[in-house]
C-alpha cells in the first residue's frame, strides 16, 4: 500500500512538474517517495528480520532437531530389528542343532533297542530250545522208567510164574526173603 501511494504521488507530482514548468528541477534524493518506501523496506526488515529471522530459525532448528530425533529412532529401530534377526537366527541354529541332536539320540535310541531286543529274542530262543530239550530229556527219562518199570513187572511176573512151577514152599521161601533183603539194599 505505501508503494502504490508513493507511486501515485510521483506520478501526481511529475504531471504537475511538467504541466506548469515545462522542465524538470532536480529534486533531493530525499524528497523523492521512492527513497521513504526503501527506507521503511530496510527499516522494516531491521526491526522485524531479526524477530523474523529468530523465529524462522528455531523452526528450522525445531524441524532440523525433529529429523534428527527421526534419524536416531530410525537408526535405533534398525539396530533393534538387526538385534533380533541375529537373535532369531541364533535360535533358529539351535533349534536345528537341538532337532539333529533328537534325531540322533532317537536314531541311537532305536538301534539300542533293535540291538536289545534282538539278544533278548536270542536269548528267549536259547530258553526255549533248552526248555524243549529238558522236556525231551525228561520224556526219554519217564519213557526209560516206564520200560524198566514194565520190565521189571514182566521180569517179576515171569520169575513168579517159574518160581511157582518149579520151587517147592521152602525153596521159595528163602528166595522170597533173600530177594526181600536185596530190595532193601537197592532202595537205599
Amino acid at each position: 500500500m505505501l508503494i502504490s501511494q508513493a507511486h501515485a504521488e510521483e506520478t501526481t507530482t511529475e504531471a504537475t512538474t511538467e504541466a506548469g514548468h515545462g522542465a524538470a528541477a532536480p529534486h533531493a534524493f530525499y524528497e523523492d517517495p521512492t527513497f521513504f518506501v526503501a527506507v521503511a523496506f530496510v527499516l522494516f526488515f531491521i526491526i522485524f528480520g531479526k524477530k523474523l529471522g529468530n523465529a524462522m530459525g528455531a523452526m528450522l532448528d525445531n524441524r532440523a532437531q525433529k529429523i534428527s530425533d527421526e534419524i536416531e529412532q530410525a537408526t535405533r529401530l534398525r539396530e533393534e530389528a538387526q538385534d533380533l534377526l541375529a537373535s532369531f537366527e541364533k535360535k533358529q541354529h539351535e533349534a536345528l542343532k537341538e532337532a539333529a541332536a533328537i534325531v540322533s539320540a532317537a536314531k541311537e535310541e532305536a538301534e539300542r533297542l533293535a540291538t536289545e531286543a534282538a539278544q533278548q529274542l536270542e536269548s528267549s530262543l536259547k530258553r526255549s530250545e533248552q526248555l524243549a530239550k529238558d522236556r525231551i530229556a525228561q520224556a526219554e527219562a519217564q519213557a526209560i522208567a516206564e520200560v524198566k518199570a514194565q520190565a521189571v513187572s514182566l521180569a517179576m511176573d515171569a520169575a513168579k510164574r517159574i518160581l511157582e512151577s518149579d520151587l517147592s514152599g521152602k525153596k521159595a521161601d528163602a528166595l522170597v526173603d533173600k530177594a526181600i533183603q536185596d530190595l532193601d539194599g537197592k532202595l537205599h
